[in-house]
């Protein structure tokens, strides 16, 4: 929901400016395309910075995770996941490099891609699971074990820290 992650950084009024670009468009922002776009110095910093944050998610979850097992506070984890769960998060999709591509170049054709479920089709709101892959989670009970969750797979990292 990228207008809501605009409004909670206090730049809401750039959301016309996201919703014409894909998920990777966004992460790959730089100032000089924002100061294109004729966003100011401040908000482009802002922004920069913000997108800069969504890129160290994963690491930021494997940390709260190694924090969790270690029998730590969950206040700190906690909160860190209820604000990372207000960002834009990609569903991951383990596909074949060709089948990415065509759903890119879908996503290009629908410059709502970034505006969240209300824009989605009807088929998009059925279920929130749906065409999201099945993470088994063992060893719930405090052991780091389960396979390692691949690069990008935001979603399952979360999954997986909540279920510790």
């Amino acid at each position: 929901d990228v207008p809501a992650w605009l409004k909670s950084l206090r730049l809401h009024k750039y959301a016309a400016l996201f919703s014409q670009m894909t998920y990777e468009e966004m992460m790959a922002l730089t100032e000089c395309q924002l100061e294109a776009q004729n966003v100011t110095k401040g908000a482009r910093h802002k922004i920069v910075i913000s997108i800069q944050k969504l890129k160290e998610r994963q690491n930021l979850l494997k940390s709260l995770e190694r924090d969790i097992l270690e029998g730590g506070n969950l206040r700190v984890p906690l909160q860190e996941l209820h604000q990372m769960i207000l960002t834009p998060i990609k569903a991951y999709s383990s596909q074949s490099s060709s089948a990415e591509e065509q759903s890119r170049d879908a996503d290009s054709h629908h410059p709502s891609a970034l505006l969240g479920s209300d824009s989605q089709g009807p088929e998009c709101k059925d279920s929130a699971a749906a065409g999201m892959p099945q993470h088994h989670l063992p060893g719930c009970e405090g052991e780091s074990g389960g396979a390692p969750l691949p690069e990008g797979d935001l979603p399952g990292q979360f999954t997986r820290v909540m279920g510790k």
